[in-house]
């Protein structure tokens, strides 16, 4: 039986990398994949995952409007998917993320999410609470904080580099606007 799972971490912990050589993996041996992303996240090629390492492959992009069952579905009649990869998990609806455990638990059809756990203010994420609440399997992704321990926290930057502490839930953005820190030195960021 498939199974849904969700790879989780802050920014910068390899979650594009790591998904990129899975897809990797499955087509040396000869499997076919779907990739998807979200399409908010216009920081790189449209229509692409790309990682800050300089991986980057085509993939299919996912709004609120979009049924990931019915668009899995119908590529699956027409060749066999041996896993569906899906990155900026986090941007899913909740209808998106069951839509998912669907496609697993009827169509046996392995899912792989990478995204955020949390957001700059610590909020999860509605993909992110969804996938957290249904996954099978959990697995989280480190980063490194400043002082060397795990980073599980973002902190939004503004220009100068000063905690940004209020704002829209979603802003796209990389290094110029986040930083993954442990919880103490976020909190630390946080108070000033």
């Amino acid at each position: 039986m498939a199974k849904l799972y969700f790879y989780y971490s802050s920014m910068n912990a390899g979650k594009s990398t790591t998904l990129l050589q899975a897809d990797f993996n499955y087509r040396e041996r000869g499997m076919d994949t779907m990739l998807w992303t979200a399409a908010i996240d216009n920081r790189y090629d449209q229509g692409a995952i790309s990682s800050r390492i300089g991986l980057r492959a085509e993939a299919h992009m996912f709004s609120p409007e979009t049924d990931l069952w019915v668009d899995v579905s119908a590529e699956a009649a027409q060749r066999s998917l041996a896993c569906v990869l899906i990155d900026e998990a986090q941007f899913l609806s909740r209808d998106q993320v069951f839509q998912l455990a669907r496609l697993a638990d009827e169509a046996n059809i392995p899912i792989v999410a990478y995204g955020l756990r949390t957001d700059f203010q610590a909020e999860l994420f509605p993909g992110s609470a969804a996938l957290l609440g249904i996954a099978d399997t959990l697995v989280e992704i480190k980063a490194v904080c400043e002082c060397g321990r795990k980073a599980t926290m973002n902190l939004r930057v503004d220009a100068n580099g000063d905690a940004v502490k209020e704002g829209a839930q979603t802003e796209i953005g990389g290094n110029d606007r986040y930083v993954a820190l442990c919880r103490r030195h976020f909190m630390e960021k946080v108070r000033g």
